[in-house]
């Protein structure tokens, strides 16, 4: 059993509560794992503006992956590797987000388009990001620039079928996949967080065998396929859980800090 080197951390459903409150018990499990000589850090669906907030707190120096993992960036959210949506897909997507009558937002690296502020889960997104949209009338402008495209709606039963339309229509073009029951997203082909985990590998030359990680929805299982150790929240979906080496408590019941002291008595007792 190989000793634990690196944990990657999902954000929304793991890391922070419903709330989106990074609790003291979080902050205090990161420290224990800084004091025990083993890496970490966090890859989202969130765009990289969103994870500049959790940077300073946790006292992460390593890069950070946003966007799913498509863009690399380092702790001053310089960006260190970024890939976009190829155009048609973008256009794609977007028809097709259309046709399911959902909300679309369209994110650049540095910024996010809405074509209407009145969505339900805009305010939801603000908060959670702590970043204004700007709103447009038309996204073609911006097409050339896409990071990521998300589809909310509050119906998840009408997302998950836009889901699979979205994946049929794409085919490797594109990944779409849904973050959370209420957001689809569509990040660049070939790029997922399981790829983020590789190039983290290759940045700290190490073996992915040596990196835990820790996540609760669909697009946290490309992580989990590549690194040594996964824990699922105790908040994840059954298939979810199915996936992991291991599961921890739910997001509201420091799960988090609970995934952590589970790695370090696995290093302790390996």
């Amino acid at each position: 059993m190989s000793q634990i080197a690196l944990v990657i951390s999902d954000v929304d459903g793991t890391l922070v509560t419903s709330a989106k409150q990074l609790t003291d018990n979080a902050r205090a499990a990161v420290a224990r794992l800084h004091a025990a000589g083993i890496g970490f850090t966090i890859t989202s669906s969130r765009p990289t503006v969103g994870m500049r907030m959790l940077i300073e707190p946790l006292g992460i120096t390593l890069p950070v992956g946003s966007f799913n993992g498509s863009s690399i960036v380092d702790p001053a959210l310089k960006v260190l590797e970024q890939h976009l949506i190829p155009a048609p897909a973008v256009q794609t997507s977007l028809a097709l987000l259309d046709q399911f009558g959902v909300d679309i937002w369209l994110f650049s690296n540095d910024n996010w388009f809405i074509r209407r502020d009145d969505g339900k889960y805009v305010p939801h997104e603000r908060d959670t990001i702590l970043f204004d949209p700007t709103v447009v009338q038309d996204f073609s402008p911006m097409i050339a620039t896409a990071c990521k495209i998300v589809g909310a709606s509050a119906d998840a039963a009408l997302l998950e079928r836009c889901e699979k339309a979205l994946q049929a229509a794409l085919g490797d073009t594109a990944l779409a996949i849904r973050s959370q029951s209420y957001y689809l997203d569509v990040t660049p082909p070939g790029r997922d967080k399981g790829t983020f985990v590789r190039a983290m590998a290759k940045r700290l030359d190490i073996s992915t065998d040596v990196i835990a990680t820790i996540g609760d929805m669909q697009n946290d299982l490309a992580m989990f396929r590549t690194s040594g150790l996964s824990i699922a929240m105790g908040n994840a979906t059954d298939d979810v859980k199915r996936c992991a080496s291991h599961v921890t408590g739910s997001n509201e019941a420091e799960g988090f800090a609970g995934a952590i002291d589970f790695i370090l008595e696995r290093n302790r007792t390996g």
